[in-house]
């Protein structure tokens, strides 16, 4: 299995780096977005600048996971290669885990790209174990979206994944804090903020370089669990849906 994954890998990264549509804004919009709307901020406020960058660094994941499952899942359903593939011995897992090789290639570059941007300009540095702790606070938001954006995939149409993934991922960022710091949002928007899936992921972020915040790890797992019945509900009813 662990053989075809990579196999899958291989080519869903020879089909995405082939189409710079997807590959530059994909890569550069977290960044582009942090240096438009505040790197002169995080420049002007040293202390805030690590909590901008490690929201920019979610943003990254966010945007790959949602676009990469949700968009490309939904895209993918209808080919008749998408038939093909699923008449094959070749176990649904391998196809998912080759997925997930390939997304987390694409964030650990939109993060890596953000994080250069911000030590370089701004001065944000950590030492190495507040290095691995990020990384697995990365991680592990990066699985929960990554099951959100299964769940797209699975029950929306071609049409309507992209504006409504488009929607989640800027909605969603805001409203989550990714941003503007929580406490400089509209009322609104704070009052609904501690209970998205985004601040979750931010505010573990956030923690990460002091320790594990397990007030934003276990809701976001519940999260992830939510979004994992989402997806195997929504797969079982495309499954019925095409080959029953």
């Amino acid at each position: 299995m662990i053989r075809l994954a990579f196999l899958y890998a291989k080519v869903q990264w020879l089909q995405l780096s082939r189409v710079p549509g997807f590959v530059v804004p994909t890569l550069l919009f977290p960044s582009l977005f942090f240096t438009l709307f505040d790197l002169n901020f995080a420049r002007s406020h040293p202390k805030v600048a690590p909590f901008l960058m490690l929201g920019y660094v979610a943003f990254a994941i966010i945007g790959v996971t949602l676009f990469q499952f949700g968009v490309g899942i939904a895209t993918e359903r209808s080919t008749p290669w998408e038939r093909y593939l699923r008449t094959l011995p070749a176990p649904v897992a391998s196809r998912f885990l080759g997925r997930v090789i390939v997304a987390a290639a694409f964030g650990t570059i939109a993060a890596s790209m953000v994080i250069v941007l911000a030590s370089i300009t701004a001065g944000v540095h950590f030492d190495a174990a507040q290095w691995l702790r990020i990384a697995g606070a990365m991680v592990a938001g990066g699985v929960v979206f990554t099951l959100f954006g299964l769940a797209i995939g699975y029950w929306l149409s071609e049409k309507a994944a992209l504006p409504v993934a488009n929607l989640f991922y800027l909605l969603l960022s805001f409203a989550g804090g990714l941003w503007i710091p929580p406490d400089q949002m509209p009322p609104f928007a704070r009052a609904v903020s501690p209970f998205l899936p985004t601040r979750q992921f931010a505010d573990l972020l956030w923690n990460a370089p002091f320790g594990i915040s397990w007030s934003a790890l276990l809701p976001l797992g519940c999260f992830g669990c939510a979004f994992l019945i989402a997806a195997a509900i929504g797969y079982r009813r495309d499954q019925k849906a095409r080959y029953a």
